[in-house]
């Protein structure tokens, strides 16, 4: 199977890198200042949302700034303390595409998704996040912001996920979606593909755009 695209949009943690031992270190302590139980967390959606929309979910309105402030700070704090590490092949499919080829869209915040990328030495050209959108995924609005910022037709561009709210997203925008199952089960997921990780796939940059397709 050989997937041909003008463009690669990328969702960062559980697709690029993972820090999903220091979220849940940040995330427990946060909880335990603000009296959240585990209860509380399996009510809501978690992965692939931003944390404000996670925060207004389990606290009441007047608390969401200063509770998504603090969550933040913690990530930011924990990241030289090994709190990011890069998934399978990430620098290989990154330096393999042109910089006008490729954007990071997260639903972390700027301030964090930087720190946490900077930490593994990846720089995008076009990086989407939490703050530069009024609705974040599964809306499909961050994808077409990124689009637009690479001029191209989300039609022709393919979204890297492993939450389903961000395949929702991707799907929403009108993209094909290759799913990775770095956090989720295969079944979990509904996408156009579905593989274990970026090192199931090949990624070639040509006059015409990108090919991508599955290692074998």
């Amino acid at each position: 199977m050989t997937i041909h695209a003008h463009a690669l949009l990328f969702d960062n943690d559980g697709t690029l890198v993972s820090s999903l031992d220091s979220v849940e270190r940040c995330w427990t302590r946060w909880a335990g200042e603000y009296g959240i139980t585990a209860e509380d967390f399996g009510r809501v959606e978690l992965h692939g949302r931003t944390a404000a929309e996670i925060v207004a979910d389990l606290l009441p309105t007047r608390r969401v700034p200063e509770a998504v402030a603090r969550v933040e700070q913690l990530e930011v704090e924990d990241v030289p303390n090994g709190g990011v590490r890069l998934l399978p092949r990430t620098k290989d499919v990154l330096d393999a595409l042109p910089a006008d080829r490729w954007a990071v869209v997260t639903s972390a915040t700027r301030r964090l998704a930087e720190a946490r990328l900077d930490a593994v030495g990846i720089r995008p050209k076009t990086f989407v996040c939490a703050d530069d959108v009024t609705r974040g995924k599964p809306d499909p609005e961050p994808y077409l912001l990124a689009a637009r910022q690479l001029g191209v037709d989300p039609a022709h561009c393919v979204v890297f996920e492993d939450a389903p709210a961000g395949l929702r997203a991707g799907r929403a925008a009108g993209m094909t979606t290759v799913a990775l199952t770095t956090t989720h089960r295969a079944h979990e997921l509904v996408a156009d593909l579905v593989v274990e990780d970026l090192s199931d796939l090949s990624v070639l940059a040509t006059d015409a755009g990108v090919e991508i397709s599955v290692r074998r």
